[in-house]
């Protein structure tokens, strides 16, 4: 979780949420490999994701559609509320 991200750049900080915890976990220590990335959050479901983007404001969300309780694109509006600054990618 210290990555300082190229030289000069700070690295980008990403929430992945995903239900499906063993994509999760490879996902984030895929991520977790590259010295530009840095995993500050996870989330299983689309209400953790809203109150996790709230909280730890990230630079990139990686946000799964198919989620339980709320879906991400439910989340994604939400979470565009509360996290403007944050650019959010679609998988899954």
């Amino acid at each position: 979780m210290g990555h300082q991200g190229r030289p000069g750049r700070p690295a980008v900080r990403i929430l992945v949420v995903e239900d499906h915890e063993p994509f999760r976990r490879y996902f984030c220590s895929t991520l977790e490999q590259r010295a530009d990335f840095q995993v500050i959050g996870q989330a299983s479901d689309g209400l953790e994701a809203i109150q996790k983007a709230q909280e730890l404001q990230p630079d990139l969300i990686l946000l799964d559609v198919g989620l339980p309780k709320v879906n991400g694109l439910e989340a994604a509006r939400q979470v565009r509320k509360l996290a403007p600054l944050a650019k959010i990618r679609y998988c899954g």
